[in-house]
């Protein structure tokens, strides 16, 4: 078999593993270089992602973000080496943080977007605040979703006025509690722990096993924006 034809079958056989990253940017994300960490972090996460193997995983990613009066879906879930450039976030509004849940569990059940041959899906939540819209239906909702129950969910709280309680109902992995980022370099360090835990699972014999957050073995040696 050529290398060619052996690389094109490596590929076909590779099942999706989607990263759904649900992201606020809420006009507090413009204070004390969140937004910027935040546009940072996702891009390197990506990076990271597109440069894996795709021996038995293909890494999709999946960005909703939430701000101002509504969520959008900035990326419907594409594979990481197909992402070449990704827009570069801008915070302002409120916290429409249940738009957001719909969003991310009409993507999650799409049998289109995410075939039933694909692994379990991750769902990473980020945010700085408190929920300004009707959130409880729709996270309800999420939350009672077949696929959404069986994804493994990562939350970050973004200093001290996150709704930690509600984000700590979103997270189901107890090895991987609510992370509490208290400067830049904590965002940072977060999705570096987050892309360690999926690139681990993608190497894996058995990629849908969990992988839970290592964010001990990520060193505290950024040197980014201030205390939140």
């Amino acid at each position: 078999m050529s290398t060619s034809k052996l690389k094109d079958f490596t590929i076909a056989q590779a099942r999706p593993l989607p990263v759904i990253v649900l992201a606020d940017v809420s006009g507090s994300m413009a204070e004390d270089g969140k937004i910027e960490a935040l546009n940072q972090a996702l891009k390197e996460m990506i990076a990271a992602f597109a440069g894996e193997s795709r021996l038995r995983a293909q890494i999709q990613v999946g960005l909703i973000t939430f701000g101002g009066a509504n969520a959008r879906v900035n990326l419907p879930l594409v594979a990481a080496q197909d992402i070449a450039t990704v827009d570069t976030l801008q915070a302002a509004g409120a916290t429409p943080m249940g738009a957001a849940f719909e969003e991310a569990r009409r993507l999650i059940e799409d049998r289109d977007r995410v075939p039933s041959r694909a692994y379990r899906p991750v769902l990473v939540l980020v945010s700085d605040g408190q929920p300004t819209d009707d959130w409880e239906p729709a996270f309800d909702a999420l939350n009672r979703a077949e696929r959404a129950q069986k994804a493994t969910r990562f939350a970050m709280a973004i200093g001290a006025d996150a709704d930690t309680h509600m984000l700590a109902g979103f997270v189901n992995d107890r090895e991987s509690p609510v992370f509490q980022a208290h400067e830049a370099r904590d965002i940072s360090r977060f999705f570096r722990a987050v892309t360690m835990s999926v690139t681990a699972r993608s190497r894996s014999a058995t990629p849908n096993a969990s992988a839970p957050l290592a964010l001990a073995d990520i060193p505290e040696d950024d040197d980014l924006g201030l205390d939140f």
